[in-house]
């Protein structure tokens, strides 16, 4: 990748990081938000439909694990544009195969070819949402996902207003579609061509694919995973219940539940917008240690209240608690520049597993002691990741010179 950018171009490549990941935001929301159409349309059950969307969990997981490869022989810009194109194709596909097609098998694979190009363009954006941080020289990256957020919240809207005024599934996502590929045609030409491609980079010793696995060993990866795992599981379990045990563990309304679900997404966003400030003057792990003080104090009161003004405001903590671990993380992982893609696509594949696993399972337990006393498992979670802080204090030369040292040998051995 070309290093010596202008302050200008530098500015129009932040831009355009903060729409491609609006993005994928955008088009998970639109999906969502068409869920019970598609579902009546199909006549499925509920346990059917967690089959179906499982084809979307498979497509992510495939394309995170596949995307170092590709992005170091191919570069940041190619991945992340052919996985927002590989978007559209499976989100067509979905509203095409859900209601007008109505065949569930058809579906599954549509969401798997949705998932996968997810999975890629995750991996691909955060990969250059590091590059963007070290040549501006700023901490962006929670920035970046707030923008993600923004996206899922605007998707959401959007599928709102569709169900409201009648628009077909089919029209809504075409039109979603649309939206994806025009922004990712306009943007594609403000992203340098390069990122993070090893081969032929004379500055950057390409890896194998062997050291390239072997990175799954190191013991900076392995720990800033599971701070990743910890926060992630916080994020995700929130997602997936929030509304849920407020409405079960504290008998209130539905709508209730749904504004606890906004307060918590709201806490989320603002600290992320803030986060590269925060990160510039305090540093990772001060950020990581105070995310995760604040998620604990914000699961206690939510797991503990016994009165539900007292677990909104621990929902607030929660969620501040849980917006800068994620993106934190992956800055870490993306220190070293040899290998960069590599790690980041190690720490989000742990991320999304917690996201994919760490529900259900929260689930299991919840049908036996309750969806509150469930959250204690989440709590230990984010005890961890805030005793493992330390794991994703910045790299100095001499411990990234160690750490390649080290994976050659792995990888030999």
């Amino acid at each position: 990748m070309n290093r010596s950018l202008t302050n200008r171009q530098i500015w129009h490549w932040r831009i355009a990081i903060y729409f491609i990941f609006a993005l994928p935001g955008f088009t998970i929301a639109s999906w969502v938000s068409r869920t019970p159409a598609i579902r009546d349309a199909l006549g499925a059950t509920t346990s059917q439909m967690g089959w179906i969307i499982l084809g979307m969990s498979i497509g992510a997981i495939v394309g995170l694990t596949s995307a170092s490869h590709l992005i170091a022989h191919k570069g940041g810009r190619f991945v992340m544009m052919t996985g927002l194109s590989i978007n559209a194709v499976g989100l067509l596909a979905v509203g095409i195969c859900g209601t007008l097609l109505t065949n569930s098998m058809m579906l599954f694979v549509g969401l798997a070819v949705f998932g996968f190009g997810h999975g890629i363009c995750d991996v691909a954006m955060n990969v250059e949402g590091t590059a963007v941080e070290k040549v501006a020289q700023k901490s962006l990256l929670t920035g970046f996902h707030a923008a993600f957020s923004v996206g899922t919240l605007l998707g959401s809207l959007a599928g709102t207003g569709a169900v409201r005024i009648g628009i077909s599934v089919p029209i809504h996502l075409a039109i979603a579609v649309a939206v994806l590929l025009f922004t990712t045609l306009y943007v594609y030409r403000l992203v340098p061509a390069g990122t993070a491609k090893e081969a032929g980079d004379s500055k950057v010793k390409s890896m194998n694919v062997k050291e390239r696995m072997a990175i799954w060993k190191e013991r900076r990866t392995i720990l800033v995973g599971i701070i990743v795992l910890g926060m992630a599981f916080a994020e995700g379990s929130a997602n997936d219940w929030l509304p849920l045990l407020m409405v079960d563990g504290y008998k209130v309304t539905p709508a209730m539940g749904s504004f606890s679900f906004g307060v918590f997404v709201a806490a989320m966003t603002l600290c992320r917008a803030v986060g590269g400030k925060l990160l510039d003057r305090f540093g990772r792990v001060v950020i990581l240690r105070a995310s995760a003080i604040s998620a604990i104090i914000g699961l206690l009161l939510v797991i503990f209240g016994h009165n539900h003004v007292v677990a909104i405001v621990g929902i607030v903590f929660w969620g501040v608690g849980a917006a800068c671990g994620f993106p934190v993380g992956l800055s870490a992982a993306g220190d070293d520049p040899r290998g960069v893609a590599a790690r980041v696509g190690a720490v989000s594949t742990v991320g999304y597993i917690a996201f994919l696993v760490g529900p259900p399972v929260l689930g299991l337990i919840g049908q036996s002691v309750g969806l509150l006393r469930a959250l204690i498992v989440v709590l230990i979670a984010v005890v961890v990741a805030g005793l493992l802080s330390q794991a994703a204090k910045p790299l100095g030369a001499q411990t990234r010179k160690a750490n390649d040292q080290k994976t050659k040998f792995e990888s030999i051995s």
